[in-house]
């Protein structure tokens, strides 16, 4: 079973769940929804028994399986629905297949589970190349069938936005989309494939997105990336940028010096924004404001911006930078939602108590975080950003480093014994990031994501992946085969999976994890004081 439950003891019996068969009690919509292909019929009594003890927590649950039949105890609807996600993985592989009439041995046994991290996410970067709103809808149900509850879709970035304003239709008129797109890195001469690309999410999009999540206890997390990877804002309005000049929305791979003003009217722009994603997603407690790989210069550069940041008694862009997010956050708690940034936001400092850290760069800045008060989502590079490769076999798909592989994300500790109990307490989850600059498909978003999102998601359930994982997951991958997941397999890439020729020039993991450590700290020694 992947992701591992805290306790599962094997009991005499068994019993048989046919397709079919009836569900009773409370919570019964969210076992129905969990099971789709059993075809599960409410009544007063039924195979299937829920209830709900108030006294476990929202996501815990006790399963018990025996021969009158399937028995959950739930603390609330989430612990009903990964109940049932269990029940399912004690049935055959082939119960993921669309069947009727079918019936299935169920074992029996005792769960007795609740989850280590109450944040277990993935993070899909839909700016750099996008992906429909059926890919989005499946990645949804891969991720409830593993116990995974934050989706944090990169809706913006220099190469693209993918949201409808009818505030700012230029928005999705002008910025979805590119004519050309980059196809080399790490090398000269630069090709484009001058083929154009585009595409964004209507507000009705959005919201049965966010309804479709919620009924499978999947959180969606909207990240507009401010002030910086700004280009394609600013292709569509040029006058909220630092220089006011036109822009193109960027068709190369790379940071842009492009950049928001932090004048006011940049600020009521993105509030606007802010109303139209909260009011589409419906319920939406954390919106993720980026503040990652901001390039200055050009609010050095004006004097209309510096004349602002001396009316606010600031002494430097970077204060004027922290004061900016500062202002965005404060939007977003009186709209009854969380700032989320990555952690140059907190290096630059100012922060609001209650926003969430999530350290791209490595753990020692997320301990630093953690230390400061904040609540920290562990997001390292290092082992959780699958756009690097899972071996340095030239067989390997086109990936910007290698590798992270599969044993890498299972031993990943999120809140190591070596921090103090109260930073350990302030890491509230894990979650694994796919930026698509080299994926451009949903077949490569497979491939990528799985199975290394299994044991992400065995990290971010049970705490660690020690027990058995790997003949676990062998054993799981008949589940991902029989849904129709294009997963890379362990032993390596089918041969259609070996897209292009590895390139030369390819950086390595320990190579970037250098470059990011000599980040983090020529910023912490030019941090001010908190």
């Amino acid at each position: 079973m992947i992701p591992r439950p805290e306790l599962l003891t094997d009991l005499s019996g068994s019993f048989e769940l046919a397709s079919g068969a009836t569900v009773s009690g409370d919570l019964l919509d969210a076992v129905r929804l969990a099971l789709p292909g059993l075809d599960l019929r409410p009544g007063d009594s039924g195979e299937i028994d829920v209830r709900r003890d108030r006294g476990l927590g929202e996501e815990a649950y006790r399963l018990t399986v025996g021969s009158r039949g399937v028995e959950i105890v739930a603390g609330g609807r989430a612990g009903a629905f990964y109940a049932a996600q269990s029940l399912h993985q004690l049935l055959p592989h082939a119960s993921y297949r669309f069947s009727t009439g079918a019936s299935w041995p169920v074992p029996g046994v005792r769960i007795d589970d609740a989850p280590r991290f109450a944040w277990r996410g993935l993070h899909l970067d839909v700016a750099r190349h996008f992906f429909p709103k059926r890919e989005i809808l499946r990645l949804i149900d891969l991720m409830a069938m593993h116990k995974l509850n934050r989706l944090h879709l990169h809706l913006v970035d220099d190469q693209g936005w993918r949201v409808e304003s009818r505030a700012y239709p230029l928005l999705h008129e002008v910025s979805s989309h590119r004519p050309r797109t980059m196809t080399t890195f790490h090398r000269e001469p630069v090709a484009y494939d001058e083929v154009p690309h585009g595409g964004y999410y209507t507000l009705d999009d959005l919201a049965e997105i966010g309804a479709y999540a919620r009924a499978r206890c999947v959180t969606i997390v909207p990240e507009i990336d401010v002030p910086g990877h700004a280009s394609a804002i600013l292709a569509a309005y040029p006058a909220l940028g630092a220089t006011g000049e036109p822009c193109d929305v960027l068709d190369r791979w790379g940071i842009s010096p492009a950049i928001l003003s932090p004048l006011p009217p940049t600020v009521e722009f993105l509030t606007t924004v802010f109303d139209e994603l909260i009011g589409a997603l419906g319920e939406t407690p954390y919106v993720h404001i980026g503040g990652d790989e901001v390039v200055l210069d050009h609010w050095a550069g004006s004097a209309e911006i510096s004349a602002y940041r001396d009316s606010l008694g600031l002494a430097s862009v970077n204060d004027l930078q922290a004061w900016f997010l500062r202002r965005l956050a404060d939007a977003l708690a009186e709209r009854g939602a969380r700032a989320v940034v990555w952690d140059e936001a907190f290096v630059s400092g100012g922060l609001r108590e209650d926003t969430l850290v999530m350290p791209w760069r490595g753990m020692g800045v997320g301990r630093r975080a953690a230390a400061a008060g904040h609540d920290v989502v562990a997001t390292p590079v290092f082992p959780l950003y699958f756009d690097y490769a899972e071996s340095a076999s030239a067989d390997e798909p086109m990936a910007i480093g290698e590798a992270i592989t599969v044993a890498d994300v299972a031993a990943f500790d999120a809140a190591p014994d070596s921090w103090t109990d109260e930073e350990r307490a302030r890491v509230v989850g894990v979650q694994a990031q796919l930026w698509t600059e080299r994926v451009p498909d949903a077949r490569t978003v497979d491939y990528r994501l799985w199975p290394r999102a299994c044991a992400l998601a065995e990290v971010a359930w049970a705490g660690s992946s020690s027990d058995g994982f790997t003949g676990r997951l062998d054993e799981h991958l008949g589940r991902l085969d029989a849904i129709g997941v294009e997963y890379r397999p362990l032993a390596g890439p089918h041969p259609w999976q070996r897209r292009r020729p590895h390139r030369p020039g390819v950086v390595n993991v320990s190579n970037v994890m250098a470059r990011i450590d000599a980040m983090t700290h020529d910023a912490e020694s030019t941090r001010p004081s908190l």
